[in-house]
């Protein structure tokens, strides 16, 4: 991956099959070395032909391509727009919506949403280890994510207007300064829940900044708990969450920007995306390049496939392979 540093290294590069198939194998397996993804067994065969490999094991499906238990498996579309569309959603800093992405390289729209999707579930972290203990300060926010009243038909218009956050989702955000954002939606910002993730994801006795929202009230027993009230400032001395309202600041963006109308039902994942193109993002202690994310997202492929079932909601989504 030396030689390809943009976009259209990327395409140039990627044009070629064999490159497709090299760089497959590349980032699946580290020491290049192809396994069969129901047995594990490393004695195969490529069938040029049908270009897949056959396994010796005893067990039904002998023939596999390089797709099967990735989030590409049982696509029609080939690696050589696969990997540009990769590209694009992991450098995009306000995401590509899927009219672009299908006009780019050459799909449906409905095809370029299914694709991106699939690509979401792949930035998707893991896990995340408990933040604070290091010291560095912890940032925590909440907001809403919905529509606009000005927006709305008029028979919803004046209950919105009314209720200023009805209808809406609730995000929290914890982000530890110098270090990764996380955000996931809880059900509301009631005392209990805000809370009670601050407990799951800040070690004990970590440095917490809040604004001056009620629900952050105690978290003083167990933290050194800083409030910064938004009525009068945003900033004060070292006190402050524009970390997190930065972060905030992108996601909004590439939502009411980009992709316009996002269905709750699917927010995590867009969420899933801001965090990956935020958490490792070009900084002084990690100078990340484009090829760099590209590459961090193609290593997680493996394991996390969704099917259009899954992702309209008709059945539950498959666990990792």
């Amino acid at each position: 991956m030396e030689a390809i540093k943009t976009l259209a290294d990327a395409i140039k590069h990627f044009a070629d099959p064999e490159n497709c198939h090299q760089f497959m194998i590349a980032v699946r397996w580290s020491d290049g070395i192809v396994r069969c993804p129901y047995c594990d067994a490393t004695k195969l065969t490529w069938l040029a032909n049908a270009k897949v490999y056959r396994c010796y094991g005893d067990h039904a499906k002998q023939k596999f391509s390089l797709k099967v238990g990735t989030i590409f498996e049982d696509s029609a579309i080939g690696l050589d727009k696969w990997w540009p569309a990769v590209w694009l959603i992991s450098n995009c800093k306000n995401g590509i919506s899927s009219y672009e992405l299908g006009r780019y390289i050459g799909v449906t729209q409905k095809t370029a949403w299914f694709m991106l999707h699939r690509i979401r579930k792949a930035m998707q972290a893991k896990s995340f280890m408990k933040v604070g203990g290091n010291g560095a300060p912890v940032e925590v926010d909440e907001t809403f994510i919905g529509g606009k009243a000005r927006n709305m038909h008029r028979n919803k218009r004046k209950a919105a207007m009314e209720y200023k956050h009805k209808g809406k989702t609730v995000v929290l955000g914890i982000l530890e300064r110098g270090g990764k954002v996380r955000a996931e939606i809880v059900a509301d910002r009631n005392k209990p829940t805000l809370q009670g993730k601050v407990n799951e994801h800040i070690a004990k006795g970590a440095e917490v900044m809040t604004d001056e929202l009620l629900s952050y009230w105690g978290l003083d027993k167990d933290y050194a708990h800083k409030v910064i009230n938004h009525a009068c400032e945003y900033v004060q001395g070292n006190i402050h969450t524009n970390g997190m309202e930065n972060f905030w600041s992108l996601l909004k963006r590439s939502l009411g920007g980009t992709y316009i109308a996002v269905e709750p039902f699917h927010l995590s994942r867009y969420l899933d995306e801001q965090m990956f193109r935020y958490n490792h993002r070009a900084t002084r202690e990690n100078p990340m390049t484009d090829a760099d994310r590209f590459v961090l997202a193609a290593s997680q492929i493996a394991g996390k496939r969704l099917t259009y079932d899954e992702l309209t909601g008709k059945v539950g989504e498959t666990a990792a392979f």
